[in-house]
C-alpha cells in the first residue's frame, strides 16, 4: 500500500483550545471539519495522549482557532510539540479573551463549540460539536497541512492523525531537531536556527 495518497487529502493547521481546572490548555491539530450548515456543526480529531483531549471530555466544549501561513514559528513549537501538563503555552502568547477563552492575535478567527458527540477512534478521539460562537478577525491565508509540509518544511508529531515514519536515502549527512522532527540535510552552521521553532543547532542530532 503506497500511503503518499494521504497526503493528498486536505488539511489544516489549527490550535484547539480548552479548559483544565480553570487552566488554560491547547494543541495543533489538523484534522477539523464543518459537518453540517444549520446548526452549524464542528468535528475534530485529538490524540487520546493529548491533555487537550480530557480537558474538552470534561468541560464539553473547545475552541478552534485558524492559524495563518506565516504564524509565528514559536507557536507551532509550543503547541505543536510541548505539553500542557507540563507548560502554560499561554503563558507568552499574544491573545484576548473571548468567551472566557484565550484567541491568539495571530488567529484568522475562531469557533467556540459545544460538544454534542464523542466518538473514540483507535488512538484518537473524535468531537462532533455545535458552534456557539464564532468570529472572523482579520484577512489573511489560512495555513494548510500541505504548505506547512512543502514551504516551512515541517514535521508531523507523533500524536497527529497524520503522522508517518519516514525513512530517507541520502549521501549527506542529516541533522533532526529533537524539538519539532525538522530533518536538515548537511552539515550545521554554527549559527543554525531551525527554521520550524527556532532553536539552535545544540538541540539536533545527527541521524
Amino acid at each position: 500500500m503506497n500511503k503518499e495518497i494521504l497526503r493528498d487529502l486536505s488539511y489544516g493547521v489549527y490550535v484547539v483550545s480548552s479548559k483544565k481546572e480553570d487552566r488554560d490548555v491547547g494543541c495543533i491539530v489538523n484534522s477539523a471539519m464543518q459537518i453540517t450548515s444549520s446548526k452549524t456543526t464542528i468535528a475534530i480529531s485529538v490524540n487520546l495522549d493529548n491533555y487537550t483531549n480530557s480537558a474538552i471530555k470534561e468541560t464539553g466544549e473547545f475552541v478552534l482557532q485558524v492559524l495563518p501561513e506565516e504564524v509565528d514559528s514559536n507557536i507551532l513549537k509550543t503547541f505543536g510539540f510541548q505539553s500542557s501538563r507540563e507548560v502554560d503555552k499561554f503563558e507568552e502568547m499574544d491573545f484576548e479573551r473571548k468567551d472566557n477563552y484565550p484567541i491568539l492575535t495571530c488567529a484568522i478567527g475562531y469557533l467556540h463549540v459545544r460538544v454534542t458527540q464523542i466518538v473514540e477512534v483507535g488512538t484518537h478521539t473524535l468531537f462532533i460539536g455545535e458552534v456557539l460562537s464564532m468570529e472572523k478577525l482579520k484577512e489573511d491565508t489560512p495555513m494548510t497541512y500541505a504548505y506547512y509540509h512543502q514551504v516551512k518544511k515541517g514535521k508531523s508529531p507523533k500524536n497527529a492523525p497524520t503522522y508517518q515514519e519516514e525513512v530517507k536515502e541520502s549521501n549527506k549527512k542529516q541533522y533532526v531537531c529533537t524539538i519539532c522532527g525538522y530533518v536538515h540535510e548537511g552539515d550545521l552552521p554554527e549559527d543554525f536556527v531551525c527554521p520550524i521553532c527556532g532553536v539552535g543547532r545544540e538541540l539536533f542530532k545527527e541521524v
